[in-house]
This record gives structure tokens, C-alpha cells and sequence, in this order.
């Protein structure tokens, strides 16, 4: 018996696997446990995950951790032989003029921002150094210690609030901390000052967690609830409430779930965030530093690219960049289907001082200089559409960068328009974007735009001055008819080729209904100023008080369209009118509506609907939010293609019987009823873009 080999021990598989799932994080798990986890249960899971979540929230060290639990977790010697004594992790020793007090240079960092409520409505958020916050929702964001980034945009201390709108329509935002230059400051002094500038803004209790789990190079962020007479009106149709708020399955409800709840927000994964590509983000720094340094006069960006490749995002990030660091930044939207600060089918000038922070929808503004085009797309009219944007464009005074947005139809006709328009403006810069998931373009090169004959503009020898227009090779130029009179100077551009691994759900059979619901809710969003500010409830269109406009007062034109004269009161009633003024003198016309025989291009002040049309004293009905000093310079009414949204008029509150302008007794088989108002195409252009149906054959025998 005493010669019998003695049995192998082996150590304490349980001892072994609880020091590993209470040391590591979720995320982290080492092989062996991560197979001990397939064999775990829902229960046994979700009991792992909240003691996780608890020693995160506790602050643990997961470096120092991540370090024992490896040596813990390493396989035991087979032989009788007792273990080593385990080896102390080494330490790097600290410097003699450093002491813990002083701010480290790498802090560590929490996987999970500490977050508490912080009264009703309200939630305190600590972000370490380089950590973010994924959200959906609407909130509004004070930074009250360090320096945060929401989109681009950086929120300092003692900085105003900000809006954010986080939609589910859209990428979520992230709040970042970023890195800050603070001079040379104990961790004791710098919690001393942090407590300063908080005790004008928290309670006792507030301030004293906020320090027990302060961190050098931290951010501290108060988010509040937000309530705008926009947003309610938006979601009170029905359908539209999930774009701002959505019903998900939640597996842990704790005091950050009812805080978050408060504030009318949710956190969200880091992969629903934003992401941009490095190609982006060296692009964003070099036009950046362009345009802060002014060398050669402000830059003018043209951004361009295929649909759904992330323009409009990306000039929302710019936008935001170049604020860091300058008062204002000019605008020019030529996209006439997905406008950014208008409603849809208009050519307008802004000058953006404040920050956008959230999708189109959410910051609808007033331009600086606009015109109503009245489609959401140029086909069939592109001379229109480039006699606008020279009108537009000439407003620009150049005392600011101008960022220029233009359609994503670069194929045909639409890549020649292009070319036209970089000729036309004359932009420093380019950005063409391009995705995999997109069709190919040619490089917009200098030399390729030079050499490309446009719809309206012929090419240009290959003798010339680049960048200057000289008189005397005026004549071995060729231009269009139209262009005779003022050509147009070749200059050269920086062209910066951006790829986009922008993720989107729209597809080519799903793409036409998204932009129908995009256009509806900027048309929406511009409603809504209509309401009265929060607290106050809302009030049903019908039930608002209109303007009275005499017939004599103003012109009526039908964009787009050729209505007899008898039946254009028709189209005017119940219409989206946009609000312009013409140079002619309309005053004198007493009977009857006055009627323009061609479409003027002229200034645009807003737009309206047409509530009703009273015959008897011949009298327009014009609901808008337009300030009366602005209307008194109004003489034009213009109808285009663009429709009221059909939930508008379905769901008008406190109607009984017939609801108005809704009827079922609608004969679809007379000549053009079976047309939409506000279609992006023509009927017969999209029965040529359907996609086969799928066919299918009967298996033989």
C-alpha cells in the first residue's frame, strides 16, 4: 500500500471558475469559461451577467484583474507537487515627483459610464477619459466638468446646452469624452474645482458620489428631459412616434434603466452608433484646417457621391467641426428630394451658426436666400434648375466657408449636370464620395471636369491658365448659347476621395418610400412651428386661426404642370403654396385670380397651406407660420408637385362626420387621377425601373 503510486490531484474546478467570473468582464472571458458559459442556462446566464455589471459599476482595475485571473485560471501541474507561490504582478514604481495625487497621464478607464439620477427628469453621467455614451432619444446635454463631442461638436464647461436628437430614422449619437489640456493640478486641487463649479448646479448627495468616483481627465454631463412643440406635434400622428421612442426587451431594470427612463432616453449598443472610416476622418481634418487658415480665401466644399452613401452626414459633421473653430459656415443646398434645413424641392443659402445636431427634420431653419423649385427631382427641367442655382449662388458673399450638397444621381444626365455645376461655382475642394454598394463613378478630377462636355457647358482647350479666366483665350472657348454672356472661369479643385462603409436599410425597391417619408417630415417639422411653445398643448391645424389674402394681391402659378384656368382654383385649394415675391407690380387685377403664364424664379419666404377659398369675397385662406413683416412683401403663390402629408388630413382631431378633403368616391379611370402629387418620377419613368417579378415553373415529371 505504501508503494502505490499516489493518486493525481487536480484543483478545485469551481474555486477556479467563480474567482474567473467575478474578477472578469463579460467580454473577456478566457477559453475555458467561455465554454463553461455555452453550458449555462437563460437563468445562469443572466445571474452571470448582473454580477458582471455589479463589479463593473464598482470601479474594479479589469487591467490589474485581467492579470491574476490569467494566472488563475492557468491549467494546475498534473503532479502531487503543491503549486509555486503565485507571482507578484510587477508594478511600475512611481516617479519621485509624483505622488496619488497627481493626474496620471493613462487613467483607467470604466467599460460602463456611471450613471444616476439626479431628480426628476434629470441624469448625471461620468465619462472617463476617451469613453462614449450610445443613445436614442431626445435629451438636452450641459456639460458641467471636462469637454465632451456629440457629432463633431465639442461641449465645454460653462458652454450653453445643446439639443441632441438621437432618432431610430438615423445613425444614434454618442457622447464622448474627449481630452482636455488642464495645467499641471494635484488630483486633490482638481477635485476641488471640480466641486466648485458643481455646487451651483447639484444637491450634497449628488456631488459627493460624483467625487467619490471622479477620475482625472473626466467629464461629468447633466442630461434633461426635452420637450419641443415640434417633436409632440410630429408624433402626435399616428405611425410617427417611433422615430424618437421604440419598445424594446429589457433584461435589466435598475436604477440606470428608470434614470435613463426619466430623461426619455435609452442606451444603446456601440455598434447602432456612428462610425466613420479613416478616409472621412482625414478628410474632415484637412478641410478643417483649410478652412481655419484662410491662405487662399474661404474654401468652397462640394460633396457629391451616388444615394445613401452618407453626404448628408458627413456635411452635418462638418458643419459641427468647422463651429469648433469658427462663427459660422455657409450653406447651399442643391439636392431638391432630402433638403437639410428646408422643406423639400427648394434651392436655398443658409449661414449656420448654431449646431445640427440630429436628422433634417429636427432643425429646419429660415434661409438666408431661397427658391421654390416645386419638385422633388430636376428630370425634364434641368435648365431651370441651373438658372436657380446661379440666382442662389449669387447671393453668396465669400466672408465664410460655403459647404455645397448636391443630389446622389450621378449616372447620364445627372454625372454631366454635375460637371456643370463644379464649372459653375468653382469649388477649392471636392469630396466625391464612393461605397461598394453603390454604382461606380468616374474620378472628378481637374482634368476629367475640363475635359467633360456638360449638358450646358462644352469643354475647355487644353491651352490655358488654370485658376484664372483670361480674356484674351475668351475666344477659344466653348460654351452653350446660354453661357455666352457670362462664361464660366475654369479653376481647379482638390479632389478628396472619400470610401463610406455607410450601413443603411434602403434598397432599390424601398428607396422611393423612405425619401416620401423623409420629405413628409420636414414638411411636418415646418408645421410645427405653427404650435405654441411647450407647456402649452397642442392645436389641431384646423382649429388655428388663418390669413385672409384678397385675390388681387397676389399671383398664382401651377409649377410643373399645365391646369386650364378655369380649374386652377382646384389646384390651389387644400395645397402646399409656397410664399414668393415678384418683381411686376400685381396690384389692379380686380376680378378673378391672377394668373402668370410663365414660372418666375424669385425669392421665396416660406411656404403655407391653402385652408380653403372663399368665392363669395375672394379671399385666399393661408395657414403659415411665416412673421407677418414678411408676408406684407409676399405677391406670389406657387403650387408644385410637393403634397401635404396624407396624415395631415386624416388625423384631424375633433372633426365629427366627413373629415375635409377626404372623400372615397374617387374615380381612379379619368385621365390622370391615377397620379400622385409629389412622386419623385413620372408614371411611365417608373414603370421602366420596376424589377422583374420572380417567375415560376411548374416541375416536370
Amino acid at each position: 500500500m505504501a508503494d502505490m503510486p499516489q493518486l493525481q490531484k487536480r484543483g478545485s474546478f469551481r474555486s477556479t471558475w467563480m474567482r474567473v467570473r467575478k474578477a472578469r468582464p463579460q467580454l473577456i472571458l478566457s477559453r475555458r469559461p467561455r465554454r463553461r458559459l455555452r453550458l449555462l442556462r437563460w437563468c445562469g446566464r443572466r445571474r452571470l451577467r448582473r454580477r458582471l455589471l455589479q463589479a463593473q459599476a464598482a470601479g474594479a482595475d479589469w487591467r490589474e484583474s485581467s492579470r491574476l485571473v490569467r494566472a488563475a485560471a492557468a491549467p494546475r501541474p498534473k503532479t502531487a507537487t503543491s503549486s509555486p507561490a503565485p507571482v507578484p504582478v510587477p508594478s511600475r514604481a512611481p516617479s519621485p515627483t509624483s505622488d496619488e495625487d497627481t493626474a496620471p497621464s493613462c487613467t483607467a478607464s470604466l467599460p460602463i459610464p456611471p450613471l444616476r439620477p439626479a431628480g426628476p427628469g434629470r441624469a448625471l453621467l461620468l465619462l472617463p477619459r476617451e469613453q462614449g455614451f450610445t443613445f436614442s432619444g431626445i435629451c438636452r446635454v450641459t456639460c458641467l466638468y471636462g469637454q465632451v463631442q456629440v457629432f463633431g461638436f465639442t461641449i465645454s464647461q460653462g458652454q450653453p446646452s445643446q439639443d441632441v436628437f438621437s432618432t431610430y430614422t438615423h445613425s444614434r449619437l454618442t457622447i464622448n469624452a474627449v481630452h482636455y489640456s488642464v495645467p499641471e493640478k494635484s488630483r486633490k486641487e482638481m477635485k476641488r474645482e471640480a466641486r466648485t463649479l458643481l455646487r451651483a448646479h447639484l444637491n450634497r448627495d449628488d456631488r459627493c458620489w460624483l467625487m467619490k468616483n471622479f477620475s482625472p481627465l473626466c467629464s461629468i454631463v447633466m442630461l434633461e428631459k426635452l420637450k419641443t412643440s415640434t417633436v409632440d406635434f410630429i408624433v402626435s400622428h399616428p405611425g410617427l412616434s417611433y422615430i424618437f421612442d421604440q419598445e424594446s426587451p429589457t433584461f435589466q431594470i435598475n436604477s440606470e434603466y428608470f434614470a435613463l427612463r426619466s430623461v426619455g432616453i435609452k442606451k444603446e449598443k456601440k455598434k447602432n452608433g456612428l462610425h466613420l472610416t479613416e478616409s472621412v476622418l482625414s478628410a474632415l481634418e484637412e478641410l478643417v484646417n483649410v478652412a481655419c487658415e484662410e491662405v487662399d480665401g474661404c474654401p468652397v466644399i462640394l460633396v457629391c457621391g451616388s444615394q445613401d452613401v452618407g453626404k448628408s452626414t458627413f456635411n452635418r459633421y462638418l458643419i459641427n467641426q468647422l463651429l469648433n473653430s469658427i462663427s459660422c459656415v455657409d450653406y447651399l443646398e442643391c439636392d431638391l428630394g432630402q433638403t437639410e434645413f428646408t422643406p423639400p424641392g427648394c434651392i436655398s443659402l443658409l449661414n449656420i451658426t448654431e449646431p445640427v445636431l440630429g436628422p433634417p427634420f429636427t432643425h429646419q431653419r429660415t434661409p438666408q436666400k431661397m427658391v421654390y423649385f416645386g419638385k422633388s427631382a430636376c428630370k425634364n427641367n434641368y435648365e431651370n434648375y441651373i438658372e436657380i442655382i446661379k440666382y442662389v449662388f449669387s447671393s453668396y458673399k465669400r466672408e465664410a466657408p460655403l459647404i455645397v450638397n448636391t443630389m446622389g444621381w450621378v449616372t447620364d444626365q445627372g454625372l454631366l449636370l454635375l460637371v456643370d455645376l463644379i464649372r459653375l461655382l468653382s469649388p477649392s475642394h471636392v469630396v466625391q464620395f464612393s461605397s461598394g454598394r453603390s454604382r461606380a463613378m468616374p474620378n472628378l478630377t481637374p482634368d476629367y471636369v475640363d475635359d467633360m462636355d456638360g449638358l450646358y457647358t462644352k469643354s475647355k482647350s487644353k491651352v490655358r491658365n488654370r485658376g484664372f479666366y483670361l480674356a484674351e483665350f475668351a475666344e477659344n472657348l466653348e460654351f452653350g448659347d446660354e453661357e455666352k454672356e457670362s462664361p464660366v472661369a475654369f479653376t481647379g479643385h482638390k479632389l478628396l476621395c472619400v470610401q463610406s462603409d455607410f450601413a443603411f436599410r434602403k434598397t432599390p425597391r424601398n428607396r422611393e418610400s423612405h425619401n416620401r417619408v423623409f420629405r413628409d417630415l420636414a414638411v411636418l417639422s415646418y408645421l410645427g412651428q405653427l404650435q405654441p411653445p411647450v407647456p402649452k398643448p397642442l392645436h389641431p391645424l384646423h382649429g388655428l386661426t388663418p390669413y385672409q389674402v384678397p385675390f388681387s394681391a397676389v399671383a398664382l402659378r401651377i409649377i410643373h404642370s399645365d391646369v386650364a384656368p378655369a380649374h386652377v382654383l382646384y389646384a390651389v385649394n387644400a395645397s402646399w403654396v409656397g410664399l414668393c415675391k415678384i418683381l411686376d407690380d400685381v396690384r389692379g387685377y380686380a376680378n378673378g385670380p391672377v394668373l402668370l403664364a410663365q414660372t418666375p424664379i424669385c425669392d421665396c419666404f416660406g411656404f403655407g397651406i391653402c385652408r380653403g377659398i372663399d368665392m363669395d369675397k375672394k379671399l385666399y385662406h393661408i395657414l403659415t407660420p411665416v412673421a407677418p413683416a414678411e408676408l406684407r412683401n409676399v405677391n406670389c403663390l406657387l403650387v408644385g408637385a410637393i403634397s401635404i402629408p396624407h396624415c395631415v388630413l386624416k388625423s384631424q382631431r375633433g372633426l365629427e362626420g366627413t373629415i375635409p378633403y377626404i372623400t372615397t368616391d374617387y374615380n381612379t379611370r379619368l385621365p390622370g387621377a391615377s397620379r400622385e402629387i409629389g412622386a419623385r418620377e413620372a408614371e411611365e419613368i417608373r414603370k421602366e425601373k420596376q424589377h422583374p417579378k420572380a417567375k415560376f415553373y411548374r416541375k416536370a415529371n
